[in-house]
């Protein structure tokens, strides 16, 4: 387990308003890490969400975007625009124009982590770089790195990492590929564990796939030092998950897909109409396709339209059942 928790077991960040404020704290209440998105969120407001954490004295977490290193093709995502105006037609909705560079505010939420110091700090898409993580490491944050391969867990630890969090290809939502051309999510994480583990010294932190106490000990049994889960707490008191995609959690005949149709990072979620006619062509260029879907996912949530929303699932989705994160952790136990 990690340092400082009492279970195996950790909640994942889950960005776009599904960890709430109320999930970490019920994490920690629990026992355990639960980790604060600071993706898509302004600098402002992942300020206020640290300063009311901390003032509950508890431990928690902080995850970190990474930006892209390379732009997008402009050329590509332009045509994806284009392709994408019988969806605005739709919705009735304007799409945006192009905005291919954005880092999240990542320089000003890295000293955000560095000035509220939370136990654990965890950054996906990418290696930051060895001075952010010494910095955040001088400030008393256990700094973990998420990985999709033993070359990726390799640079984490030579920028610092205290530890990697080895994500397979079952695990829903973004993957934290430096390679999104030739990703396919067909790696288990248990084979992905057990490759970090002979790559590198750290300790590992599995993640993907996870629908059981069965699955946590073939995973802890694997070399992990604790499990994160995400998929299981979808359906948690506490998230603020949609209600659209908590209905598509239980759903006749639901299968996950691996897809770049959203947000043109590979995610794995529910396999909706959107998927089916977007995935094939969809750019590689994260956030820009993220920012161009945008006002379309929000007119479907609005419309309580699950075929237009992006529905981040793990393959074990159709083991996730409704529950307190408490309830939910026993579970998993």
């Amino acid at each position: 387990m990690l340092d400082g928790c009492e279970r195996s077991v950790v909640v994942a960040p889950m960005a776009g308003g599904v960890s709430t404020i109320a999930l970490v704290r019920a994490a920690a209440a629990a026992g355990t890490a639960g980790f604060l998105p600071a993706g898509y969120l302004t600098p402002e407001v992942v300020e206020a969400q640290l300063r009311e954490l901390g003032e509950d004295g508890h431990p928690y977490g902080l995850n970190i975007f990474v930006p892209s290193r390379t732009a997008p093709d402009s050329a590509a995502v332009a045509a994806y625009r284009a392709r994408l105006a019988p969806e605005a037609d739709r919705y009735g909705v304007e799409l945006p124009p192009l905005r291919l560079h954005d880092d999240d505010h990542f320089a000003a939420k890295v000293e955000l982590a560095v000035a509220a110091a939370p136990a654990w700090v965890s950054f996906t898409f990418g290696i930051p770089d060895a001075a952010v993580v010494e910095a955040l490491r001088r400030a008393g944050s256990t700094v973990l790195i998420t990985v999709t391969d033993a070359d990726e867990a390799r640079a984490a630890v030579a920028a610092g990492a205290d530890a990697v969090v080895a994500q397979g290809g079952n695990a829903g939502g973004h993957s934290a590929t430096t390679r999104p051309a030739s990703y396919l999510g067909d790696r288990g994480t248990g084979d992905l564990v057990r490759e970090v583990r002979a790559a590198v010294s750290v300790p590992v932190v599995a993640a993907g796939g996870v629908g059981s106490a069965a699955d946590v000990a073939g995973l802890l049994a694997a070399g992990a030092t604790a499990v994160q889960v995400g998929t299981m707490f979808l359906l948690a008191a506490e998230a603020g998950t949609r209600e659209a995609h908590r209905a598509a959690l239980g759903g006749d005949g639901a299968s996950t897909v691996v897809t770049r149709a959203f947000t043109g990072q590979p995610a794995r979620g529910l396999r909706n109409r959107f998927t089916d006619t977007y995935s094939a062509d969809a750019p590689i260029g994260y956030p820009a396709v993220h920012h161009l879907t945008a006002p379309i996912r929000a007119a479907a949530a609005r419309a309580g339209d699950g075929g237009a929303l992006h529905l981040w699932a793990g393959t074990a989705f159709g083991q996730a059942r409704p529950g307190t994160c408490r309830e939910i952790l026993d579970r998993l136990s």
